[in-house]
């Protein structure tokens, strides 16, 4: 469906039961909603009612220009927004890479619209900025962000020879076919630099603007994830005032619900039912 939100049109993948607890999925870059296709069905089978949102800059009708549009609070704004539109007065939530990033900070921000979190992949704002302090292999994984921020030469970059940059860094998400799904949308005019400008709008007052989350939060962290480290990743219970569950998966990398689609849902499931 599409959802009219603060002067903008955002896309929702609607699925599960009609009366099923409200899931809101947040994606992360360069992907889009259909990151969830293949964790979608269990969600549902265990009853839940399933919110995926093609977020600010994925969403063709959700695309401004301007770079500070793509500041945090704006994308948890969106969030919130979308939830209104869509009547739900608070929804599980999950998220992965950018999409944790803002599931964290809808959770510090508007713990009454959050009934339990499950982030993947990145950890909360303030572990991230520890591990990018006190450990020089976090500093180091996370360089590419240097190039992410170069207005125009990070879309030559990845555009390059048939979009060769992005099909490299979507190396592991699995086959031919899934890769393009992801690459194909951001050859659109404009998409990759709106995806992009999440990186260019981001700033250490607002990451650090994040508190505490108090709702119950599980965090997903895979082993062999090149972007985020283990002192981040152990850093981040430090940031949860409620129930927390860290779980590891070996042998993965970043690309958690393509890659490890059942037993992520499962770990979801698990977060959810915690609080029945």
């Amino acid at each position: 469906m599409q959802i009219d939100a603060r002067g903008m049109r955002f896309e929702v993948t609607v699925g599960g039961p009609e009366h099923g607890e409200p899931l809101l999925l947040l994606h992360g870059f360069p992907q889009h909603s259909g990151e969830w296709n293949d964790v979608l069905p269990t969600l549902h089978a265990g009853g839940l009612r399933s919110y995926a949102l093609d977020q600010r800059g994925y969403s063709p009708g959700a695309r401004p220009a301007a770079v500070e549009a793509y500041r945090l609070a704006e994308l948890v704004a969106d969030a919130v927004a979308v939830l209104d539109a869509l009547g739900v007065d608070a929804a599980h939530v999950v998220g992965h890479d950018w999409g944790a990033v803002v599931g964290w900070a809808l959770a510090a921000g508007h713990p009454d619209r959050v009934r339990t979190l499950t982030a993947v992949s990145v950890p909360h704002p303030a572990a991230m900025a520890y591990a990018l302090a006190e450990d020089p292999q976090q500093k180091a994984r996370s360089a590419y962000m240097m190039l992410f921020r170069r207005q125009g030469v990070a879309e030559k970059t990845l555009l390059a020879l048939n979009a060769g940059g992005l099909r490299r860094l979507l190396r592991g998400v699995g086959d031919a076919a899934r890769t393009a799904a992801y690459v194909e949308p951001m050859r659109e005019p404009g998409a990759l630099t709106a995806a992009l400008n999440w990186y260019r709008a981001m700033s250490r007052t607002d990451l650090a603007a994040v508190g505490p989350v108090t709702v119950p939060t599980t965090f997903v962290w895979s082993d062999r994830d090149p972007a985020i480290g283990r002192a981040a990743a152990e850093a981040c219970a430090g940031q949860v005032r409620g129930d927390y569950r860290f779980v590891e998966l070996a042998g993965v990398g970043h690309w958690i619900p393509d890659q490890v689609p059942t037993p992520l849902a499962e770990t979801i499931l698990a977060r959810v039912r915690s609080t029945a």
